[in-house]
């Protein structure tokens, strides 16, 4: 199993944690198949009303998609398979509140995991970037979800940079994208409580409440998304070329903000 989850009856408190903190957290088919599990599963527990979604170790919460694995596409440009789809909540139909506590890197793929959490508490070692354009591919998706967390200008910047920049938590804290700045080694603690106090309401109003506020952006996000394919076929260069770009990359080389 690479996901760990815990279920606290008494406050009906789930947190789910990547658990591969040798690889940063990233998502292999695996952990795509076992988010996916999971977040159908909480459909039916009634027990759980709240959820936090963490990462394990203290380098990362997720790198997104994991380098190694190996996705199987259709022969037909037409066509197109992206495991991280299916990673979120809302894209299982699960419209419980999932809060996000981020330590570490939050990069690429990850996007699709906090574009569908409520919020996003983290401690000051957050960091949020977007690996796409240096290694020669077109952020779609994420960009798409973040768009709709974050003021335009610092979405495009963070997209457009690529490796170059990072995000510190207090700027992300300033722009949106993160609710609450906690004390070092505190953002999970800090979830689990508002993650406590809404479990305690009604869950019929909570979860209307969800599904309002997600139908809000629904219409333009599913826009966005019809966008993507055709974008990412004509924009990404060829997997080796991508893979020759990854391999030349130098530890370092950035600026924090």
């Amino acid at each position: 199993m690479t996901l760990h989850v815990s279920v606290d009856k008494d406050t009906g408190v789930a947190v789910v944690t990547l658990d591969r903190p040798h690889k940063l957290n990233a998502i292999d088919l695996a952990t795509a198949d076992e988010l996916g599990a999971v977040w159908r599963e909480f459909r039916f527990d009634d027990s759980v009303r709240a959820v936090v979604l963490t990462g394990a170790g203290e380098r990362a919460f997720c790198t997104g998609l994991d380098r190694d694995a190996v996705v199987p596409q259709p022969g037909s440009p037409y066509m197109q398979d992206d495991p991280l789809l299916r990673i979120g909540p809302k894209a299982n139909d699960l419209w419980k509140p999932v809060i996000s506590a981020v330590a570490g890197m939050a990069c690429g793929g990850a996007f699709y995991l906090l574009g569908e959490s409520e919020f996003v508490v983290a401690d000051p070692t957050a960091v949020f970037f977007d690996p796409h354009t240096t290694y020669g591919m077109v952020s779609a998706y994420e960009s798409v979800l973040m768009a709709h967390r974050m003021p335009y200008g610092e979405v495009a910047r963070m997209m457009l940079m690529g490796t170059a920049e990072r995000i510190s938590a207090r700027r992300a804290y300033e722009v949106g994208l993160v609710s609450e700045l906690t004390e070092p080694g505190r953002a999970l603690e800090a979830a689990a409580a508002c993650a406590t106090v809404i479990a305690r309401c009604p869950a019929e109003g909570v979860q209307g409440t969800v599904r309002a506020l997600w139908a809000a952006k629904e219409a333009a996000r599913a826009q966005g998304y019809a966008q993507a394919p055709p974008l990412i076929a004509l924009g990404n260069l060829p997997a080796e070329r991508q893979a020759e770009l990854f391999a030349d990359r130098r530890p370092g080389g950035f600026r924090t903000r």
